[in-house]
């Protein structure tokens, strides 16, 4: 059994992002969120490029990897965090925190299959890179972005359900 909700990828990435409570904090700003969005075209755009400028293109390759290692931290704490993206970002913190039972169980196959989604788009975006397949490349980064976004979609509801919001910039801490 697991020692929380989310999975043991879900936990190590987050690890490996780094992702304190200020970082969790400052992701909350939309801007942080609406922006990260934008990082999966960028990255399918860098690494297709590498058709056109060869190793040249590990040069913007290399400011999407970093670009998606800053954005967490680029922007400010919100001052509200009343809206969508922020309560998706925060929602996700409670998810990945979250001990068995806290979080109601009728979340759990929703995220499972909207990180199913996700990860098999990914995997057909990366197929689709590999072989420069424009139609695998392009279907692929669609159902992998759209898998996410229900996810975030769903983070909300589980925030919603489980962290009384009264507007302010501070994200619910949940114990450890």
């Amino acid at each position: 059994m697991e020692s929380n909700e989310s999975s043991r990828l879900e936990r190590m990435t987050e690890k490996a992002m780094g992702m304190s409570d200020a970082t969790w904090e400052r992701h909350a700003n939309p801007w942080s969120g609406w922006t990260r969005v934008a990082t999966m075209p960028l990255l399918t755009v860098a690494i297709w490029c590498r058709v056109w400028i060869g190793w040249w293109s590990l040069l913007p390759i290399s400011v999407s990897v970093v670009w998606i290692w800053i954005n967490p931290r680029l922007f400010p704490p919100p001052k509200s965090l009343d809206n969508w993206m922020s309560r998706g970002v925060l929602g996700e913190q409670i998810w990945l925190r979250a001990k068995p039972g806290e979080i109601a169980s009728h979340h759990r196959p929703v995220v499972k299959s909207t990180s199913a989604i996700a990860g098999i788009g990914g995997l057909v975006w990366i197929a689709g890179l590999v072989l420069l397949d424009p139609t695998s490349t392009i279907a692929g980064m669609v159902a992998s972005m759209l898998g996410k976004l229900w996810f975030v979609d769903r983070m909300v509801w589980i925030q919603r359900e489980n962290s009384p919001l009264a507007g302010t910039a501070k994200p619910a801490r949940v114990a450890d």
